[in-house]
């Protein structure tokens, strides 16, 4: 298991990322969601990271109002990404250690989180499944490891007389 602690996001993270614009309608976000198994979407505009917008995120837009009895669905369907989305987004770089992206999601409660290069351009996305995939596989190599045959004990005989 000590294999993982030099595990990078690099030789794991998913490239390449699925993203959305910022004018991406929250009725085309809501079809996206509903088709794949993404958990959150990197908001990209002119080749940079801008945000992230989450299955959460998208549902805001349909949450009934103080001021409103019924929701406003055709108007929640034309919200954009760019009012839903999170501008403050929390980063790793394709060097950083699994290790601390596993301490990271478990600390903030994240499923996943965008990889950018130093020009803040996106690289990728690691996520909890990516995690757990090279979990495994050290798993399944200490466990090969521990299941290869012990050589034979040297054995030597003296004439005692």
């Amino acid at each position: 298991m000590y294999e993982f602690l030099e595990e990078t996001v690099l030789d794991n993270m998913t490239v390449p990322a699925k993203t959305v614009a910022p004018e991406t309608t929250a009725g085309d976000l809501l079809r996206l969601f509903g088709t794949g198994s993404v958990d959150a979407y990197p908001v990209e505009s002119d080749g940079r990271l801008i945000g992230i917008v989450s299955k959460g995120d998208a549902l805001k837009a349909f949450a009934l109002k103080q001021d409103h009895i019924l929701p406003h669905y055709d108007e929640a369907m034309g919200t954009t990404v760019e009012e839903l989305m999170s501008r403050h987004v929390m980063t790793v770089d394709p060097e950083t250690k699994l290790q601390r992206v596993l301490h990271l999601m478990e600390k903030y409660h994240f499923k996943s989180l965008p990889v950018i290069d130093a020009g803040c351009r996106l690289r990728g996305m690691i996520a909890r499944e990516d995690v757990i995939r090279a979990l495994a596989r050290g798993n399944r190599r200490q466990a090969s490891a521990q299941m290869l045959p012990l050589p034979a004990p040297q054995v030597s005989y003296y004439a005692i007389a």
